[in-house]
């Protein structure tokens, strides 16, 4: 998951802004456009829409339900030695499995 910092980084350097430029369209200071994408501190979300808006994108934001599957076959294979992970991932494979 990104940060509020490295997604207002990202729109600004695809908008090929400099924070000063950036700072300028939006009424703030250069300084605070470059603690947030530090994540020294984060905007308030209407904020960091205003701020992406500016750089030409928008936030999609939607709640969806959290799986939380992935983490535990993550936290299953983390316990596993390298050489019992490689034989795991032998087996499968033989089996012809993809996951």
């Amino acid at each position: 998951m990104s940060s509020s910092g490295s997604l207002l980084r990202e729109a600004r350097l695809r908008a090929a802004l400099s924070q000063g430029e950036l700072g300028e369209r939006v009424g703030k200071d250069r300084a605070q456009i470059a603690r947030w994408e530090r994540d020294a501190n984060s905007p308030p979300y209407e904020t960091l829409r205003t701020l992406v808006r500016a750089c030409g994108f928008d936030l999609s934001t939607e709640l969806i339900t959290y799986d939380e599957s992935p983490n535990e076959r993550i936290d299953a294979v983390r316990e596993l030695s390298p050489q019992d992970r490689l034989a795991r991932m032998v087996k499968r494979r033989e089996a012809g499995e993809t996951t």
